[in-house]
């Protein structure tokens, strides 16, 4: 019945270090009794969809609450369940409505607090907090414990466990390596060329914005590449759509932004590309935890352009990892178009020099 700050990285398996717990805690015929808020919705969707998988034969109603959907199933759902797994933003409004009571609250679960503060929940959450019993357990989880992450656990929490994993990212079962592209307009024929060549599982290529995650994935359709994409900018009922036909293997390849890096379980990924070179080597570490999981292989490999370079020094400062210079292989150039000002543009070997300027 303490209250706990874990420390856990990608791929540790805290969900279900929490979930079986509170599944045993439990009691059938009281109302809502535990919460759990996340900060995306496609971690909400998976945290549900453990608790229903292990709660199933215990008869515990779960609900997921976030946003982008009909509020009014939710409304319905809410009032009969044990547990709510639910995003601050969405949360809210059922407060706001009156929809939700949550004065019977016995644990509070705060999954990637570091990702909430980075997305600028903080305020949401300590409403939230504020319209929960004093007397609850609560269970704060996040990857990174920064200055933000210790002032709410010192606010919130009484007298904590501390309790913190190693990164289960195996860099024994990760060949990770790099390519060090001179000229920007081979990138993409490269990522083209490694996809088309690698007798892989699935992929997740991990772009830096919304439009160019975007712009990949049209570009790879184009070269017959059966692709899907997921990024913030997208409805609900998109992004899930994505990771589903990732899941049950009708695409093979996601174009991503680093929504998909975080907390979420896609299995058999055998190759990670970074289209786009992370900020820092914790984010790094973040997408490369998407494959080599359960004893498995995988390969993290990394497209380096002279723009990336200083990303690029700051990630290998890292001593953990091993990120070696891969040889140039021979590879067809391609065409690779941007949609802007209403026109197709081209890489230079495909337009007149007077347009290379807007590429």
């Amino acid at each position: 019945g303490r209250d706990v700050v874990g420390q856990a990285e990608t791929g540790s398996g805290k969900t279900l270090a929490f979930v079986l717990p509170i599944l045993n805690s439990i009691k059938p015929d009281e109302k809502l009794q535990v919460l759990v808020l996340t900060p995306t919705r496609e971690l909400c969707v998976q945290v549900n969809s453990v608790f229903k998988d292990f709660g199933r034969d215990l008869h515990v109603k779960v609900t997921s609450v976030f946003g982008g959907v009909n509020i009014d199933p939710q409304i319905q759902d809410v009032s009969r369940s044990h547990v709510v797994v639910a995003t601050p933003g969405r949360l809210l409004d059922h407060i706001a409505r009156g929809t939700i009571n949550l004065k019977n609250i016995k644990v509070l679960v705060l999954d990637e607090t570091d990702k909430m503060l980075e997305m600028g929940f903080i305020d949401d959450v300590e409403k939230i907090i504020s319209y929960l019993p004093r007397d609850r357990q609560t269970l704060m989880f996040s990857a990174t414990v920064s200055d933000d992450v210790h002032r709410i656990a010192r606010k919130h929490l009484k007298k904590p466990s501390v309790v913190k994993t190693k990164s289960f990212v195996d860099t024994n079962r990760l060949n990770q390596r790099y390519y060090d592209i001179y000229k920007q307009n081979d990138k993409f024929s490269l990522l083209l060329h490694l996809l088309k060549n690698s007798t892989s599982g699935l992929a997740i290529v991990f772009c830096g914005t919304r439009r160019e995650t975007d712009i990949v994935a049209k570009n790879l359709r184009k070269h017959g590449v059966n692709v899907s994409a997921i990024h913030g900018g997208m409805t609900q009922s998109k992004r899930l759509r994505s990771l589903n036909r990732l899941k049950t293997q009708e695409t093979d390849v996601l174009v991503a932004t680093d929504v998909a890096a975080r907390g979420l379980d896609i299995k058999n990924v055998t190759h990670v590309y970074n289209y786009d070179v992370p900020k820092t080597s914790k984010d790094y570490v973040h997408r490369i935890g998407r494959t080599a999981r359960a004893g498995e292989n995988g390969d993290a490999i990394t497209l380096l352009t002279r723009r990336d370079h200083d990303n690029f020094r700051r990630i290998q400062s890292n001593k953990e990892l091993r990120i070696e210079l891969a040889d140039f292989p021979k590879f067809k150039k391609v065409p690779f178009f941007r949609e802007g000002n209403k026109r197709k543009q081209y890489f230079r070997k495909f337009v007149n020099r007077s347009n290379s300027n807007r590429i």
